[in-house]
């Protein structure tokens, strides 16, 4: 039987690619009522947050436990660095993605612990507490309220402020993405979302009988299948569900590809809306048989197609709203031509990574230091005026001072980095006018809550790469901040 005879269609998988992208919505209702499945509707996927995960160290802390919720809060994946597994589950719950790791001992900071991160937020600090001592969950210290006569318990201050985060830094430089460079997908280290991103969506929406799956296997994500002509079809392709909100690729150049093939080309698709059958921006890639090569696909060499064909006098793609992506093999070129290297059969395409390129650099690492680092032996400095960190860095071992040399070595990392410098942190609610400076001159305080705000929202503002910077809150609270706006004074680091 050859490929112009009829073959049978498969009703059966026709409906459950509609269904699995969720194209008729009663359809879908049908399906997961026969199925037994919840009627609720699935989540769709958060563009900017679903793929790599967001490292936050010192996670258990005051701090670092606000900045684990609110980056759930916003969709983020999360991965807290703790030491203790039993005190953590017990902090921030049983649906956190743990591991076990101390920045004091780099040989604990494994590839497993670093794996498919898209930045780091590290809230670790050396233990202090009042000299009379506190309770279970230190009560008096986090109060911030109270001055007490304060003390040093556990590691030192070297090995934490300055070591440790030197460590933290060194790993993290391994396996960040490079400094103008968006991870979109990962497939080395795929998330368990990851995996339920991508479906099928083959000739059969057109009544062929091509065939084709996704699997993530170890290290790369295999897209394979079998390509028939038969029944007017020749295509066969995996897609993402919808992004939403999707993915902003504002200020990139492009996307590349790692890609390992059988020496056929293949299609990337790019979608600015969510419409089921509309227009996609499409470039076409010859692959090397058995061979990994890198593709990479400026914005500007996309061409606008609808169903194979060219749309005229279409608009640039809008990179600010890219809602899928899709890989495809197929017959066609565009407008009539067939695919110089197509072969019907069998096929593979290996794909390691796809991620954006360009100018853009948003920061990788967050840390969060204190105000006061510069202040110890400064000249002209009124001891009596300063906070109790200053007036005690000796007595404290130095605290504040290996803290700034903690700073040195993220700033000499070539890592995108945000330094953020609280003044005095207080268990308040937050919501806070916030004061910003430079020069480390500033004294007030702020709560933990709206620090941890800050670090979130550091991670979007390219005006704070490279930047380091005071915060205190105010009495006045604000209903909303404008981010862009209140880090727009801000100046990079010399």
């Amino acid at each position: 039987m050859n490929d112009k005879n009829r073959y049978q269609w498969d009703l059966g998988r026709f409906i459950n690619t509609l269904s699995y992208f969720e194209v008729i919505p009663f359809l879908n209702c049908i399906q997961k009522l026969i199925q037994g499945r919840s009627q609720e509707t699935q989540h769709r996927p958060n563009g900017e947050k679903s793929v790599g995960v967001i490292l936050v160290a010192g996670a258990t802390g005051g701090l670092g436990k606000r900045v684990v919720r609110r980056l759930r809060e916003q969709g983020y994946q999360v991965r807290g660095l703790v030491r203790d597994i039993d005190k953590a589950r017990s902090i921030l719950g049983n649906d956190v993605d743990l591991v076990v790791a101390d920045i004091t001992k780099p040989e604990t900071l494994t590839a497993l612990v670093m794996a498919n991160i898209q930045a780091v937020i590290c809230c670790t600090a050396v233990r202090v507490q009042p000299v009379e001592g506190d309770t279970s969950n230190r009560d008096k210290y986090y109060q911030g309220v109270k001055f007490y006569q304060p003390e040093i318990v556990g590691d030192t201050p070297e090995n934490v402020e300055y070591q440790g985060v030197k460590n933290l830094v060194a790993a993290a430089a391994k396996y960040l993405p490079a400094a103008n460079e968006k991870l979109i997908f990962d497939f080395t280290h795929p998330s368990a979302e990851l995996k339920n991103i991508w479906g099928a969506l083959d000739d059969v929406v057109m009544g062929g009988v091509s065939s084709s799956n996704i699997q993530l296997t170890e290290n790369t994500a295999v897209f394979a299948g079998n390509v028939s002509t038969a029944n007017s079809g020749g295509f066969a392709s995996v897609r993402t569900k919808n992004f939403d909100p999707p993915f902003n690729l504002s200020g990139y150049t492009g996307v590349e590809l790692r890609v390992k093939g059988d020496g056929q080309r293949y299609k990337l698709f790019l979608r600015p809306d969510a419409t089921w059958d509309g227009s996609g921006y499409s470039y076409s890639f010859d692959t090397v048989a058995n061979t990994w090569i890198n593709i990479r696909i400026p914005f500007a060499e996309l061409t606008p197609v609808f169903r194979a064909k060219t749309v005229k006098d279409a608009p640039p793609l809008n990179t600010s709203r890219i809602s899928s992506f899709q890989l495809m093999l197929s017959k066609f070129e565009y407008d009539g031509a067939l695919n110089p290297k197509f072969t019907p059969g069998g096929f593979c395409l290996q794909v390691e990574s796809i991620k954006a390129y360009g100018e853009k650099t948003l920061p990788k690492f967050v840390l969060v230091s204190s105000a006061g680092v510069t202040r110890p032996g400064r000249a002209g400095i009124n001891l009596d005026e300063e906070p109790p960190a200053v007036r005690l860095n000796d007595q404290l071992g130095g605290i504040l001072t290996w803290k700034l040399k903690g700073e040195d070595s993220l700033r000499a990392s070539g890592i995108p980095y945000t330094i953020i410098r609280p003044c005095a942190l207080t268990e308040e609610s937050g919501g806070q006018e916030l004061i910003l400076e430079q020069g480390d001159n500033i004294r007030g305080k702020i709560s933990r809550e709206d620090v941890a705000e800050l670090c979130v929202q550091a991670l979007e503002q390219s005006q704070v790469h490279n930047v380091t910077f005071e915060i205190k809150a105010t009495e006045n609270k604000v209903n909303s901040r404008n981010w862009e706006t209140l880090f727009s004074g801000l100046q990079p680091d010399k």
